[in-house]
């Protein structure tokens, strides 16, 4: 009974000298033999590669959980982002009919300048006439040189709310990504920290 239990397995044992199997299989059985033996007599080792098998296992649950976290950010981002073009929409279709508006009145003025021009050339000899038609026109053109400055004024204030707006929302967005960026590294350096001491006192273990 000793002596059985003392002897390798058969497939652990050195191949004969003049075996009939071919040379690869032995060196296989031969390399096999020595890694179970080398385990059996040294149980570090098959716990290392145990806490091998198990950082690499968190490291791709942690990898998981970032990529699941990015596409959530990136969800919100998108949502956000359609809130925002549907305001600045709503906001464009607004200054749009304003616009509109001022240039109908414009053209109108414009009518009526005219008219008054035709009018004061066929009126040239009333100057009670001509001296009140020539305040009205300065007043018109006074009236239409503001509806232009207006309509610029309506352009620019157009881009300034949308400019503010898509900055208010970027100021949002990175504010939250760095919190959960920071959140993030600060618990993945701790797993480190803890994964590096258990190979620290691994690799100790296994210098003894």
């Amino acid at each position: 009974v000793s002596e059985v239990e003392n002897s390798p397995p058969s497939s652990l044992q050195k191949c004969p000298e003049k075996s009939e199997a071919p040379a690869a299989a032995c060196a296989e059985a031969g390399d096999a033999g020595a890694w179970l033996e080398s385990a059996a007599s040294n149980p570090i080792s098959s716990d290392s590669y145990s806490e091998r098998a198990s950082a690499r296992a968190r490291r791709e649950a942690r990898e998981a959980r970032l990529a699941s976290l990015s596409s959530r950010v990136e969800e919100d981002t998108n949502r956000d982002y359609k809130k925002l073009y549907e305001s600045a929409l709503t906001e464009n279709q607004k200054l749009k009919t304003k616009l509109q508006e001022a240039q109908l009145e414009l053209a109108d003025v414009k009518s009526k300048l005219e008219k008054m021009a035709q009018k004061q050339e066929k009126t040239s000899d009333r100057s009670s006439m001509l001296e009140m038609e020539k305040r009205e026109r300065r007043a018109l053109e006074r009236k239409m040189s503001e509806m232009e400055e207006e309509m610029k004024n309506l352009h620019q204030l157009k881009q300034i709310q949308t400019l503010k707006q898509m900055n208010e929302q970027l100021q949002a967005e990175n504010r939250a990504l760095t919190r959960v960026v920071l959140t993030e590294l600060k618990s993945d350096n701790q797993r480190l920290k803890d994964e590096n001491g258990a190979l620290i006192r691994v690799i100790s273990k296994l210098s003894k």
